[in-house]
């Protein structure tokens, strides 16, 4: 006899999620009955209204769509109930979901997480696993608890972190390695073969606190290593910013060099030529690459220098 197809609802927000729609949507024995995105909202320079790219997709691909602002209510919950979910799958949604919802799957709910957990568990581990210097990341499956990414681990895929990495490249790796986690995931459901979760270590635990755009600032009492980290972490948002001899610039690229610059103020000019912009920290040289000046598009430093002869006299 012919088994019905496993009734899933997918929740998801940024493009982050996209690999895990389309993994939903392709997986043999499933029928993506629902799909749960944050409502549209005014973004951009002219705040135009914006939908999800999640949106977009289930709208492409016919699946139904809800945009609750929260799922607290019991009308917002009857609806979930009335699509009668077998498992509910969550791709960097945005919202909490309420132990009633969690409770409501008879297979539960996963989430796909972008760190090795229990390390960076919260809102921003991509950018948090660069800034801190680490060698590796990935992606973990997760049986969704109440506790913040507290559930125990079902799949895990593992990536090295490289020296040219950026939160972009990084988030677009990471997506990629979800979504064919998931794939994994609900074939080995639908064969019976999926392996019992994993609790998370107890030791080992750090937060993914959200990034706020503050933390842009490049310190250059800081070393070099780590605001080169900086720099990387925050492509492409919210882009790494610094003053240069007096004007205000977003930092696109850099590298940190090592250099003797123990009688230089932290953020001076040692140098500047064709190569980049060098600038004292507090240990080695920060050497600029692409930088945005106010208004204008990203441009090498070389071009920066073009415009701004008078810095050549200063290396």
């Amino acid at each position: 006899m012919q088994r019905e197809p496993l009734r899933l609802v997918f929740a998801g927000t940024p493009a982050f999620a996209l690999p895990g729609f389309a993994a939903c949507r392709n997986a043999p024995g499933v029928r993506l009955v629902g799909v749960y995105t944050q409502p549209d909202r005014p973004a951009g320079r002219g705040r135009a209204v914006t939908v999800s790219p999640i949106k977009q997709a289930a709208l492409a691909a016919g699946v139904p769509v809800l945009q609750p602002e929260s799922l607290k209510s019991r009308d917002v919950q009857a609806q979930l109930v009335a699509l009668a979910p077998d498992l509910l799958i969550v791709v960097a949604y945005g919202l909490i979901l309420p132990r009633a919802v969690l409770a409501l799957p008879r297979h539960g709910c996963w989430n796909v997480h972008a760190s090795l957990l229990p390390r960076w568990r919260g809102a921003a581990p991509i950018q948090r696993a660069l800034l801190a210097g680490d060698t590796q990341t990935g992606v973990c499956l997760m049986q969704m608890q109440a506790g913040l990414d507290t559930g125990p681990v079902l799949l895990t895929r593992r990536t090295p972190i490289i020296a040219a990495d950026t939160g972009g490249s990084l988030h677009d790796r990471l997506a990629a390695l979800g979504g064919e986690m998931l794939g994994i995931g609900l074939a080995r459901l639908g064969a019976g073969t999926l392996p019992v979760a994993q609790p998370q270590a107890e030791s080992g635990v750090s937060y993914a606190h959200k990034l706020v755009k503050a933390e842009a600032m490049l310190d250059f009492s800081k070393p070099a290593p780590e605001l080169e980290r900086q720099v990387r972490a925050f492509d492409p948002w919210p882009v790494a910013e610094a003053g240069i001899a007096g004007e205000h610039v977003r930092v696109w690229r850099a590298q940190a060099l090592p250099a003797d610059v123990s009688g230089a103020a932290p953020g001076s000019i040692i140098d500047a030529t064709r190569a980049g912009i060098d600038l004292a920290t507090g240990a080695g040289v920060l050497r600029v690459l692409e930088l945005q000046r106010a208004g204008a598009r990203r441009i090498s430093a070389a071009d920066y220098l073009n415009a701004r002869p008078e810095l050549r006299a200063r290396g």
